[in-house]
């Protein structure tokens, strides 16, 4: 099973064992992590459940399409080279990934 470590901006950290299939979003919502707003429900139509992907787990996601680099651009937090939205980063077997959350989402 996936795991996902959550971590705050305050650097409060959660760790989650997700679905796969399940997007970094879903897991979040499902277990009440703080920071993910979610407010479209994965639909790609907000950036209220923007992450920071950590280094080591950059490579565990395809690279972002066209649609989530556009909604990236009206986050609350300034968008980072590794910003991206939890709702497009789907887990798979035995996956261990790092996410850090933004100070706010709205």
């Amino acid at each position: 099973m996936p795991s996902v470590i959550y971590t705050a901006s305050d650097g409060s950290e959660v760790t989650v064992t997700g679905y796969p299939g399940d997007s970094v979003m879903e897991t979040a919502v499902r277990n009440g992590v703080p920071g993910i707003v979610a407010e479209c429900g994965g639909s790609l139509s907000c950036a209220t459940c923007h992450v920071f992907v950590c280094p080591s787990s950059v490579e565990s996601f395809p690279p972002m399409e066209d649609l989530e680099n556009d909604m990236l651009d009206g986050t609350a937090v300034d968008r980072a080279e590794n910003s991206r939205l939890s709702c497009q980063l789907i887990l798979h077997d035995d996956m261990d990934i790092r996410v850090q959350t933004p100070e706010t989402q709205v």
